[in-house]
């Protein structure tokens, strides 16, 4: 270990000193390293297991590491999705007392994939269609938090599954800024530009490989991020003009941004000079409505469109034990008692590492409709369980552990090609 080794965290694991800091990182033995799937980076990026979890290590330069471990911090604070930092280390050296990199250790976010490991064999329209609109969710809020991210792309970005769609996370804050006044409208379309671009090259890229389905196209996914982003960036910012007759719209607009998950802290409310009419447009807006509705009900802490699920399932077991009339709190408790907890309990243990334990529940239901319309008669849960779990959990690839070899170097041939026949892909952006 180098003599003039210094680790800046918050909350220091000891277990970080046993790690080899003084090998260069693409040196560090199969013994540390985490058996996990990575995107593309600017930056050499291993996994390593750390204390009974899984950590990122990225060389960089020690300015930069400050910098994005102190960016996520903040961005944790803003409630943002993104990666956890754990530490940044500097003073590195190897055993001829050469200096090495810095490094910047995160925490990984169990039950996440990369793009790229999000699919098999071929990446399918809708599958890449739900990734970009992820992506624009996360991008709303970064900016509405006021920060400009300056590189996003897919290979920046993790993913999770949530309830038939996808939940995305920060992973790369190198290019960020945060500016407390907010971003200009110059400021987002440069981003948004930035993001258009860099999925279209990403998808390209897939593409050139065979990796993507033949009906996918490129350009026009890359473009959608852009109508995704302009119409949830509306609805949660925009102004509204109506008749002071129509002050239902007040509580109207609101539900709408529930539904979307959205909750609204300050809401500014204007009147003409005649009073006549009303000028309403939301100043301050949180995401996780239904997150936070079922964290306050059961505890349990889920993705946005899971939780939705869940306190669907929650209030159609409430409709169908005729208990809608009990306290909301009581019947969450049973609910989730005679319910929830007793088909998490059921998973066999080694199929836990499958999916999280709400996307479980969530797959349950959805395959418990889909034997029920198939079979004509209602599926009892119990029933729909066991088929679930033997046809479908039991094949699933396992994405809480190890499920990719080894990172480290892979050499692959590469064609030459001339000069005057290469193509960048930008000009078909």
């Amino acid at each position: 270990m180098s003599a003039s080794l210094n680790i800046t965290a918050a909350t220091v694991d000891p277990a970080l000193l046993d790690l080899p800091w003084d090998l260069p990182l693409e040196d560090w033995p199969n013994d540390t390293i985490a058996s996990l799937p990575k995107g593309i980076s600017r930056h050499l990026v291993r996994f390593a297991n750390l204390s009974g979890y899984v950590v990122a290590v990225k060389e960089t330069t020690t300015e930069m590491a400050r910098g994005e471990y102190d960016m996520l911090r903040t961005l944790q604070r803003l409630d943002i999705p993104c990666v956890e930092p754990v530490a940044v280390i500097t003073g590195r050296s190897d055993a001829s007392n050469d200096p090495l990199p810095s490094a910047l250790v995160t925490r990984h976010l169990k039950f996440s994939l990369p793009y790229r490991a999000l699919f098999s064999q071929q990446l399918r329209p809708d599958t890449a269609g739900r990734l970009v609109d992820a992506l624009a969710v996360l991008l709303v809020r970064l900016h509405i938090a006021g920060f400009f991210w300056g590189d996003v792309s897919l290979s920046n970005t993790l993913f999770r599954r949530d309830a038939g769609a996808f939940a995305a996370y920060l992973v790369d804050a190198e290019t960020g800024k945060l500016y407390s006044g907010g971003l200009s409208n110059g400021q987002r379309e440069n981003d948004l530009e930035i993001a258009r671009v860099n999925i279209a090259g990403e998808l390209m890229d897939l593409e050139a490989g065979g990796r993507v389905d033949d009906d996918l196209d490129p350009i026009k996914l890359s473009d959608g991020i852009v109508a995704a982003y302009r119409s949830l960036w509306t609805e949660l910012t925009g102004s509204e003009i109506f008749s002071s007759s129509e002050r239902w719209r007040i509580n109207e607009r609101v539900d709408r941004l529930n539904a979307l998950g959205f909750d609204i802290e300050e809401l500014a409310i204007k009147t003409d000079e005649t009073g006549s009419r009303v000028k309403i447009q939301p100043k301050v807006v949180d995401a996780g409505h239904h997150q936070r509705r079922l964290l306050r009900l059961t505890g349990l802490d889920t993705g946005e469109n899971q939780a939705r699920r869940l306190l669907n399932d929650l209030d159609s077991y409430g409709a169908t034990f005729g208990k809608s009339n009990m306290d909301e709190e009581m019947m969450a408790h049973e609910w989730l008692i005679r319910v929830f907890e007793p088909v998490v309990k059921s998973i066999p243990r080694d199929l836990k590492g499958k999916l999280e334990p709400a996307e479980v529940f969530h797959q349950l239901l959805e395959h418990r409709w889909f034997l029920s319309q198939k079979e004509g008669r209602d599926i009892p849960l119990s029933e729909a369980l066991t088929k679930y779990i033997n046809d479908i959990l039991r094949h699933r690839r396992d994405e809480a552990t190890v499920i990719a070899p080894p990172t480290g170097s892979v050499t692959v041939p590469i064609d030459v090609v001339e000069a005057a026949d290469e193509v960048n892909w930008r000009d078909r952006v």
